[in-house]
């Protein structure tokens, strides 16, 4: 895959994860158990269609050559870009719930102190580690849209720390500041950690069946 399909493939897993967002910001105040249900479009879409999303792809860094850390930052990089595009659209739509419920949650998310958004920020990997390859592995579609689905249902319940859907929620606001960068930056560490540390501990203990 060239550079430019490659990027493209990371932007539309950004656009996909900013659409998922948009969905659940527009029901969350009146049923928040649904709009994590309606989250789970974006990462269902993005594995389904194979799209690079940096929360999906960095846990197995560790199964791949040193120039893999290339390919996660432009991963990342096309992450950013597709959710700041969704944020744009919604901009210019002045679609005021999803904007008033960004800046609601942004401003909660940024109160939150360094180790709790740390800790959240690990568990998320955690729970995208699972849902990706949950999916992956899982004997039917039934069961692969089911672990994958509920994965997104279960970090947004718990309120774990996704950074991709958090940089459209930052678009969303429009908040920035050198806290706003910190934080993002700390939640793409917190949710690579996650996902890497369940994919080390399976490969330790070879609970993969190959």
């Amino acid at each position: 895959m060239n550079r430019i399909r490659f990027i493209l493939s990371a932007m539309m897993a950004g656009v996909l994860i900013a659409l998922a967002g948009t969905i659940y910001l527009s029901v969350k105040s009146e049923n928040a158990v649904l709009g994590a249900f309606l989250f789970g479009f974006g990462l269902l879409t993005v594995v389904s269609l194979d799209y690079k999303l940096y929360t999906g792809r960095i846990g197995y860094i560790i199964d791949q050559p040193k120039s893999y850390i290339i390919d996660i930052l432009w991963i990342i990089l096309g992450n950013v870009l597709g959710s700041l595009l969704i944020a744009s659209i919604v901009h210019l739509g002045q679609i005021e719930v999803v904007i008033n419920g960004a800046i609601d949650l942004v401003d909660y998310k940024l109160a939150k102190d360094f180790w709790t958004m740390f800790a959240q920020s690990i568990l998320c990997g955690m729970m995208m580690y699972l849902g990706v390859d949950g999916f992956k592995r899982a004997p039917n579609d039934v069961s692969k849209v089911v672990i994958n689905i509920f994965a997104v249902v279960i970090f947004i319940l718990a309120g774990f720390e996704h950074s991709i859907a958090n940089i459209y929620y930052f678009f969303l606001a429009n908040i920035w500041s050198f806290h706003t960068v910190l934080w993002f930056v700390l939640m793409l560490i917190g949710n690579g950690i996650g996902s890497v540390l369940l994919n080390l501990i399976e490969k330790v203990g070879k609970l993969k069946k190959v």
